[in-house]
């Protein structure tokens, strides 16, 4: 997801620099002009004007050029350096389930200027961000972004691109007004939003005009509290909204949902992401453009590959089928048969009394604190 050779460069070598003398300096062809303050000198660091020592002998054409190319590499490695933050750019992340009551992974973020701390779910399916603003209605958390506190902030108008970017957007025909949008969010949830732009924070990097939603009502009871930084494909993501900051690159590390601490992280950026990891390719499926496939080729349980039919796990692209990797989705799910055989593949292993509990329907009672660890 990140640019592996940012330039290309063509070296060119500089064999002479014409520079028209004036009067005054016909006689000795390193004398300053002085009949203009503007006009200033140029030497090459190898040209006999030069104020640099010069070597301990005349090099020649050819050792000049060889030279020269000699610390080229070290101007390139400069050059692409600045591509890049030079430090790694790490977010904590922290179960949700200790510290909002939800099932998600949140991280810190701070919206405006001066920052207003949020803790937001951070969500792998969805591509825009939004949080509950200060007037709110159906918003479950005392703790709202305050735009009129902000030196930054500003609503988003119809005209903009970025307003037709944002699924559900709501804009008349004609006339100018405010960006509004409607998302429905878990399936039993929705609200509405005003899109506006203030600065992001995340860590100590500051991303200037962001695009975001204002949220100014809240319908049901799954929409995040705080809300939720959108780090999908699309171009209102975080990863498309931060440009050349991160080149596209991240990943996250999640904590146990069991710990109270923000012991997790979110990297950002190619700098800094661990190196001895196993990938499989992430693939794109034009029917879904903002989600993350992975190609799944079989599941086991123990040593034991279940048989199920190729075209239940199969990437297909014309359809929108596949496995998706979502930060937001708190259960594994499969379809039916895939799961009825993984269920009792792994029956047939654990053996003992199974139960129901709630939607679950493969439960059972380990005999000791060990086994319910291993």
């Amino acid at each position: 997801m990140g640019l592996a050779n940012p330039f290309s460069f063509l070296t060119v070598f500089l064999l002479h620099l014409l520079i028209n003398s004036t009067a005054n300096g016909v006689n000795d062809p390193c004398a300053s002009s002085s009949s203009d303050d503007s006009d200033l000198s140029i030497f090459h660091a190898y040209g006999k004007c030069s104020p640099f020592s010069p070597p301990k002998r005349e090099l020649s054409w050819f050792d000049t050029v060889v030279d020269m190319a000699k610390k080229d590499p070290q101007r390139l490695t400069y050059l692409s350096s600045l591509l890049v933050s030079k430090k790694p750019t790490s977010v904590p992340v922290a179960s949700g389930l200790q510290v909002l009551g939800v099932g998600n992974y949140i991280v810190r973020a701070r919206f405006g200027t001066p920052g207003q701390l949020m803790f937001m779910v951070m969500d792998t399916s969805n591509d825009n961000a939004w949080i509950p603003c200060t007037g709110c209605v159906g918003c479950s958390s005392a703790t709202l972004f305050t735009p009129n506190t902000s030196t930054t902030y500003g609503p988003m108008d119809c005209g903009e691109a970025q307003c037709t970017q944002v699924r559900g957007f709501a804009c008349p025909d004609s006339g100018s007004s405010p960006c509004s949008f409607n998302h429905t969010y878990g399936g039993d949830s929705s609200f509405t939003a005003t899109l506006s732009h203030d600065s992001l924070t995340l860590g100590t990097d500051v991303i200037p005009s962001y695009a975001f939603g204002c949220v100014n009502s809240v319908s049901g009871k799954s929409v995040p509290p705080q809300g939720l930084l959108g780090l999908g494909r699309g171009p209102m993501s975080l990863l498309s909204q931060s440009g050349s900051l991160y080149s596209g690159v991240f990943s996250y590390c999640l904590p146990s949902f069991k710990s109270y601490y923000f012991s997790g992280s979110l990297k950002l950026g190619p700098t800094g992401q661990p190196k001895n990891i196993k990938t499989t390719p992430l693939l794109h499926n034009p029917h879904r453009p903002s989600l993350y496939y992975v190609n799944l080729e079989g599941i086991s349980v123990g040593k034991a590959r279940i048989s199920v039919p190729a075209e239940l796990l199969a990437f297909d692209p014309n359809t929108g089928a596949g496995t998706v990797i979502d930060s937001g989705t708190v259960i594994t799910r499969f379809v039916e048969p895939v799961y009825t055989a993984l269920r009792d593949e792994f029956r047939k292993q654990v053996g003992g009394p199974i139960s129901s509990l709630g939607a679950f329907d493969t439960c059972f009672v380990p005999s000791s604190e060990a086994e319910a660890l291993q």
